[in-house]
């Protein structure tokens, strides 16, 4: 007995989901930091200027690649693949995206304890209480682990509902409300003494610090920051209709997520200008940059700036920083949704059993690594540490510094010189029904620009240029 995939039910639908793979926690803690730290508007910029190039083009590839297939991401491969070895590039997208989701749910979890913290008052102090306080709590041997449990629990729920009823309805829901968090936080930010000097630096280019680092820095959040190599955008592909405009699709959700980053910066600056005039300088020096990107900025740093901030009335202080936990909750699961649909997909597929069941065990096996990634944290547990390096930290470097660009670049070099032009073009045209007036360029960009960029990336995080 076969049944018709499913699929989702409306272009809107198609948009909010996918713009939510993409918006994740790094459009809030990465680009805003890289944005102040390489000469504002003019880092952004260069920014859009790499996605076009490398951004669009490699959402494509997996667009094709899942619609054509109509399947998981293992599977999608490997039919393109006829029994070739480029069939496992799919299957090492899926245990890419599952090793992500495994540590990804640990600092989703963390979200959510600061949404409760900053609703009990627990973040009023100094700036050394809040870092002793993130310090405290994420090395707790079972507080981290708690929370990172019931946010799996609630992404579970709404995989658990299927594509149309759970994925597309929950970003239809999350990802207007994710907007709406964000433009409030930064009207509040923007209307703070002092603050029109961080929205002048975020939108004054500054093309001085334009360098060959800055250019690969942008190529490099380009390519992470639209969930490219994880199987999240072939998987969700895979259930977009025949008629969907591909092409329109990808711009469209280039450009969400671009101004969902734009907007991150424009929340973040105007609030740390009021506070630290110098923040440009802060931001560039090394020594303090764990606490200006990453975990560091929205864990240690903003708190303690929402709270200078907004000292004149406190109270308004905590529903910013509530308001703030809470569209970092939203951000961190649309993406957590789509890649826990990566491998709930290829567990449905593969081994022929209910989706429900296929979402359970993804959601048993991902909270046992990230457990073990939680319990990594601190003091005290070097059998969790190999190489001097943390559980958690080996699955952040191994996933997002080799295996999303080993799996960008072989999906170019796959569909750009493996798969017959024809096909690629009759998914690009949608069967002949579009133009496809730029299918020449898209084809020359996967062929030499994407390897080519991806590469550049590769050796500029290494060192070696």
């Amino acid at each position: 007995m076969t049944t018709e995939r499913a699929s989702f039910g409306t272009k809107l639908g198609i948009i909010l989901a996918t713009a939510g793979s993409a918006v994740g926690l790094g459009n809030v803690w990465r680009f805003p930091y890289m944005t102040g730290q390489n000469g504002g508007a003019a880092f952004i910029l260069v920014y859009i200027a790499c996605v076009i190039i490398l951004g669009i083009p490699c959402m494509l590839n997996e667009f094709i690649i899942g619609r054509r297939a109509q399947a998981n991401t293992a599977r999608s491969y490997a039919r393109l693949a006829n029994g070739t070895p480029w069939r496992l590039i799919g299957l090492f997208g899926v245990f890419t995206g599952f090793l992500i989701t495994g540590y990804y749910v640990v600092v989703s979890g963390w979200c959510l304890q600061y949404i409760y913290a900053s609703a009990a008052g627990h973040l009023n102090g100094d700036a050394n209480y809040v870092k002793t306080y993130f310090e405290t709590f994420s090395s707790h041997p079972w507080k981290p682990i708690l929370w990172m449990l019931i946010f799996m629990l609630i992404c579970h729920f709404i995989i658990s509902r299927g594509v149309e009823k759970g994925i597309e309805k929950g970003s239809k829901m999350m990802m207007p409300l994710l907007f709406i968090l964000l433009v409030v936080i930064a009207v509040a930010s923007c209307l703070l003494p002092g603050a029109g000097k961080g929205i002048s630096f975020l939108f004054n280019p500054d093309f001085s610090k334009v360098d060959s680092n800055v250019l690969l820095g942008a190529l490099g959040q380009a390519f992470y920051s639209l969930s490219v190599g994880m199987g999240c955008l072939c998987t969700y592909a895979s259930y977009f209709k025949k008629e969907t405009h591909l092409t329109k699709s990808a711009v469209q959700i280039v450009s969400i997520d671009s101004l969902i980053a734009i907007l991150a910066g424009l929340m973040i600056f105007p609030a740390f200008f009021a506070i630290y005039p110098n923040a440009p300088e802060l931001m560039s020096d090394p020594s303090q940059a764990s606490q200006y990107c990453g975990p560091g900025l929205v864990f240690i740093t903003l708190p303690s700036v929402f709270q200078q901030a907004f000292s004149g009335v406190p109270f308004l202080g905590e529903v910013v920083a509530l308001l703030f936990y809470a569209l970092l909750s939203l951000a961190a699961l649309t993406s957590l949704m789509s890649l826990h649909e990566v491998s709930t997909a290829f567990f449905h597929e593969e081994l022929k059993i209910s989706r429900r069941w296929g979402a359970t065990l993804v959601t048993v096996l991902c909270a046992v690594i990230g457990v073990f990634c939680s319990l990594s944290f601190g003091d005290g547990r070097e059998w969790l540490m190999v190489g001097g390096k943390s559980i958690f930290n080996w699955f952040d470097f191994l996933t997002g510094q080799i295996f999303l660009p080993t799996g960008g670049l072989l999906t170019c070099l796959f569909l750009g010189w493996y798969v017959p032009k024809h096909i690629v073009k009759d998914e690009f045209t949608n069967g002949g029904t579009l133009r496809g007036r730029f299918f020449g360029i898209y084809l020359f960009a996967v062929r030499y620009v994407c390897p080519i960029c991806i590469l550049l990336i590769f050796l500029h995080q290494f060192g070696v240029i």
